[in-house]
């Protein structure tokens, strides 16, 4: 007797169900730790690079050739701009990207720990030609790099 494709597929959904929810309850999965985490309101919402900055901590962050920037030159679409961001300073924990004319300066954030690699690879949208920044935090200091990118055509809906 050959089974039904669609009870098949249910009583599998039901077991990845049932299995997760034994992980919720016994309290190795919380889903409310992720709505939690924190999230840099101030920053996120930030008009600009320089309030964006101060919301990450960041201030006036040092120039540093050990963080680097793979912006293109010239984006044909600016709602898919390709960022590539390495960091080769020490204990580095985040690296923000950040673009100077968008509508919110801070594009992403991403927080790296137990000694996790600190590269980084977007896709991010951009409104229109400024520049791209990769902000590093490495102890208690930011370091930059930035880059000017083109646009032909705008990402953010303009």
């Amino acid at each position: 007797m050959e089974m039904n494709p669609a009870r098949r597929t249910v009583l599998r959904g039901a077991g990845s169900l049932g299995a997760l929810s034994a992980l919720v309850l016994a309290g190795v999965l919380k889903p409310t730790a992720v709505y939690a985490a924190d999230w840099n309101k101030a920053a996120f919402e930030a008009k600009d690079t320089p309030a964006a900055l101060k919301g990450l901590g960041a201030g006036s962050p040092a120039d540093s050739k050990d963080l680097v920037l793979k912006v293109p030159d010239i984006a044909e679409n600016g709602a898919v701009v390709p960022v590539d961001v390495v960091s080769n300073i020490p204990n580095t924990t985040s690296i923000a990207i950040l673009v100077d004319k968008n509508p919110t300066a801070l594009t992403c954030l991403y927080a790296f720990t137990n000694g996790a690699l600190p590269e980084v690879s977007a896709r991010i949208k951009m409104g229109q030609t400024s520049l791209v920044r990769a902000v590093a935090k490495a102890g208690d200091k930011y370091f930059v790099a930035q880059k000017e990118c083109k646009v032909t055509v705008g990402g953010c809906g303009g």
